[in-house]
């Protein structure tokens, strides 16, 4: 299965890169392909160590204009022309979605994710990991939005409920075997 993470391209403190390379790890050693930014840097660049150490496939999906700072290596690289083309190349070959810790354009990439799927424009799991309660908040509001009828199927064009959109993983372990369990059920 090919698991996408939409992850920064910048240096944090260790809490969450321990957590991203322990997934990373995880998707590696249960045979699967690591879709990623393609970026050599920050957690992008933790994820791609970690899986290639742990013998998995990696797959980048970088910007022309970041070329210079792609992962050489990778499996396969490819180079989309801006970020809505790149969004939709990641969605497109994933086959689940996981969010980490991460600034704007993480949250951009998931909101996005989810509002595909509310729209059932897809149905592959989505889960941010929420290493140390990091989408605590996020978690919250989505609940509220659930709760006073912004995510409630009036038209019975769009998915109903928060637990149908988004899971809230709190380890790796948890993100990886609620994807696995996930798509079991689909098959």
């Amino acid at each position: 299965m090919n698991i996408c993470i939409f992850c920064s391209a910048q240096d944090v403190g260790d809490i969450y890169t321990k957590a991203a390379a322990e997934l990373a790890t995880l998707i590696a050693m249960q045979g699967h392909t690591l879709i990623w930014g393609g970026t050599n840097v920050g957690m992008m660049k933790v994820i791609a160590d970690a899986a290639q150490a742990a013998g998995g496939r990696i797959e980048g999906i970088s910007l022309e204009i970041l070329k210079h700072k792609a992962r050489k290596n990778a499996d396969v690289m490819a180079f989309a022309k801006d970020l809505a083309e790149r969004k939709a190349f990641m969605i497109e070959r994933s086959d689940a979605i996981i969010a980490l810790p991460g600034g704007i354009g993480t949250l951009d990439e998931a909101t996005e994710v989810i509002a595909i799927k509310r729209h059932k424009l897809h149905n592959k799991p989505v889960l941010f990991l929420n290493t140390d309660g990091f989408y605590d908040g996020l978690k919250e509001h989505f609940e509220r939005m659930d709760r006073e009828g912004f995510l409630a199927d009036r038209n019975g064009d769009v998915l109903v409920g928060l637990d149908t959109l988004v899971y809230f993983a709190q380890t790796p372990h948890d993100a990886l075997s609620r994807i696995e369990t996930d798509l079991t059920r689909k098959v």
